[in-house]
């Protein structure tokens, strides 16, 4: 278990413990899309490290803990944090995009900083394989990549199911484009991925601003 992984996993335990056990700090520090039109900005940041229940944050850390580390190796420990919090605000700014007149829309997770870790190891290592549990099916990454923005997409004004789809199809693009940016030489290295997920993100975002 690298130290910083290890700092991450328990700063997000220590909130979502505090979280779950003491209602005043959950509702003060939750993102809420009210609040931060308030100016509450540190909410875009706080909400990520809060978690619905154990399974939520077990979920959460599992998967960071899975792509965490093509990550570091690519890009090092700086620019691990900078596409971590570059997915973790992208994704809360995303959804307050969204939702900026609902005062009453709240979501807390640190899915946003997840995905963004997710689509960056995708970028850097798209021939790995990718299983989706149940499923004991092998699904390549690039494949992945793209089915799950479109998922996303779709689910952003579809589906009334309690996930933050805004949030997840923010932090995945602002895990790809911190990628690119860090790591230029995938511009060339990987063209035709990054193409076909940028039709999808601009697609996606379009296709979702109509619908709101």
């Amino acid at each position: 278990m690298d130290l910083l992984l290890l700092i991450i996993i328990l700063v997000n335990a220590a909130f979502t413990f505090k979280g779950l056990n003491d209602y005043s700090f959950f509702e003060r520090y939750k993102f809420n899309a009210g609040a931060v039109r308030r100016g509450e900005y540190y909410r875009l940041v706080t909400g990520a490290f809060l978690h619905a229940g154990w399974g939520h944050f077990l979920f959460n850390m599992i998967t960071l803990y899975f792509f965490y580390k093509p990550v570091v190796v690519y890009t090092g420990y700086t620019g691990f944090l900078l596409i971590y919090f570059a997915g973790m605000i992208g994704g809360n700014l995303l959804a307050y995009y969204f939702h900026k007149n609902d005062s009453y829309y709240s979501a807390v997770g640190n899915s946003g900083a997840v995905n963004a870790v997710v689509f960056s190891a995708i970028l850097f290592q798209p021939g790995a394989s990718i299983f989706i549990l149940p499923f004991p099916i092998p699904i390549p990454a690039y494949i992945y990549a793209v089915g799950y923005l479109l998922y996303t997409t779709f689910g952003m004004k579809n589906l009334k199911d309690h996930i933050g789809h805004e949030a997840h199809f923010g932090g995945a693009a602002a895990g790809i484009i911190l990628s690119v940016l860090l790591a230029p030489g995938l511009l060339k290295q990987r063209l035709m991925l990054l193409v076909a997920l940028l039709i999808v993100i601009i697609g996606g975002f379009i296709y979702a601003r109509k619908k709101a």
